[in-house]
């Protein structure tokens, strides 16, 4: 969440990136907090102010006894009873104040980047690179047209899994629900190869590779955002209060949670393959059929804490990464900026990757990556120590899909056709076994 101390010096410029988010009422939004922020230090000051009167009547009280002065000290003795019930009061005025402006603040969303452009949808979005044609400036997807020519009609993903036994969709119906398909035989190496050719990248640029558990607590979801802002998305397991994690993001970055970081060990890199588990709740028609958007879905993720001073260093390292992976894999690939208006709620500014689908004749995201200031790290407590700092300061935290299988696995089934059966990429080989898929 943002920090009282950013919302109270520049409240103009909060206000400013609200409107860039198109967060609705934000400066009604900046101002119940600041009135709240008000009412609980003007008890506090009177907290502080009656706790050191009581000291002082406390300190009376002796002197006054040795001077047989009785009936006075008890005067005394009464008075600091009703302070400590005025405090009292005053404890509970300042605890419902602070778990209200808490609140308060987790309603609203972090602010963008100056660089974020503006827009309120996906259209608005700006196409930045991509291996089809070179990008200009302005560019955005509304108005960008540079697809693959495609020369003859392709079978889409869904087909293929059929045509060669590769993923069972009806199986994962009945076995629990659409949207939880069963890869069999090849599909299932192809599946493991991905994770681990993903991985083993992942361990050379120096990620350290972590196994977290895929069901977290309440804390856990609230420290990275996913709590309150997207609960409605997230399998709850009511019995016991736990989460099904969405991404492997929630239990790798909450690992820091509560954690004062010694500044010569920044920046941590962190890589997880994790199933996540999404409702998707309201999808329905093209966007998701086959693979497209599923319930559950194997992910690989990448996630760096950092100083403020290397964040933005450590971003531009994570899409390096992510380009390099779809240049391996051969997939023809866009990245996009996201404008203000498509940005997620807890970003300070995130690049999309996506993959052309020939045979669907669209674009395909299989990847986020996200810079999120000191917003999660708020939430988290997530700080660090310098030498000759006078206090601990909030890192910065940022994670990326390194990448997320699904539409992966799509655009290589539907981009890699040929009449002898469908080609692996060259880096998958070692990994499958097999170069195709027949």
């Amino acid at each position: 969440m943002l920090t009282l101390k950013l919302l109270t010096e520049e409240t103009e410029r909060v206000i400013n990136g609200l409107n860039k988010k198109h967060f609705p009422h934000a400066e009604e939004a900046i101002q119940n907090v600041l009135d709240v922020d008000r009412k609980r230090r003007v008890a506090q000051q009177q907290l502080d102010a009656n706790l050191s009167n009581a000291k002082k009547m406390a300190a009376q009280i002796g002197g006054l006894m040795k001077q047989g002065q009785k009936e006075e000290a008890e005067k005394i003795k009464a008075s600091v009873a009703e302070l400590k019930e005025t405090n009292r009061q005053l404890e509970e005025q300042m605890n419902q104040a602070q778990h209200e402006l808490t609140t308060l603040l987790c309603q609203i969303p972090n602010i963008p980047y100056d660089e974020v452009p503006e827009g309120k949808t996906a259209e608005d979005n700006h196409v930045v690179k991509s291996n089809l044609r070179e990008c200009h400036e302005g560019d955005t997807v509304g108005n960008w047209d540079a697809n693959p020519v495609v020369e003859q009609a392709k079978l889409p993903h869904w087909e293929l899994a059929k045509k060669y036994n590769l993923i069972d969709f009806d199986l994962g119906v009945k076995i629990t629900g659409a949207g939880f398909p069963v890869y069999i035989g090849k599909g299932a190496r192809l599946q493991r190869a991905l994770i681990n050719f993903f991985l083993d990248e992942a361990r050379k640029s120096g990620y350290t590779e972590i196994i977290p558990p895929t069901v977290v607590n309440a804390a856990s979801g609230y420290g990275t955002g996913q709590l309150p802002d997207k609960e409605g998305q997230m399998y709850h397991c009511e019995v016991d209060d736990f989460y099904l994690i969405p991404t492997a993001e929630v239990p790798v970055t909450n690992i820091y949670r509560d954690v004062i970081i010694d500044e010569k060990d920044l920046p941590i890199k962190n890589c997880a393959y994790t199933e996540c588990f999404r409702r998707e709740a309201g999808s329905y028609g093209k966007d998701v059929r086959g693979l497209n958007r599923l319930h559950e879905f194997s992910k690989i993720e990448i996630v760096r804490i950092d100083t403020p001073e290397h964040s933005k260093e450590s971003h531009k390292e994570m899409l390096e990464h992510v380009e390099g992976l779809l240049k391996k894999l051969e997939l023809p690939y866009r990245i996009l900026l996201l404008c203000g208006g498509d940005q997620s709620f807890t970003s300070a500014i995130c690049y999309d990757f996506e993959v052309y689908s020939e045979a669907q004749k669209r674009w395909l995201e299989v990847s986020s990556v996200s810079n999120f200031d000191t917003y999660q790290a708020n939430r988290l407590k997530c700080r660090y120590r310098g030498e000759g700092m006078k206090k601990p300061e909030l890192c910065h935290t940022l994670n990326g899909s390194a990448l997320a299988l699904p539409r992966i696995v799509a655009a290589i089934l539907e981009n890699n056709q040929t009449e002898e059966g469908i080609r692996v990429p060259r880096a998958l080989v070692p990994y499958t076994g097999f170069e195709i898929i027949d």
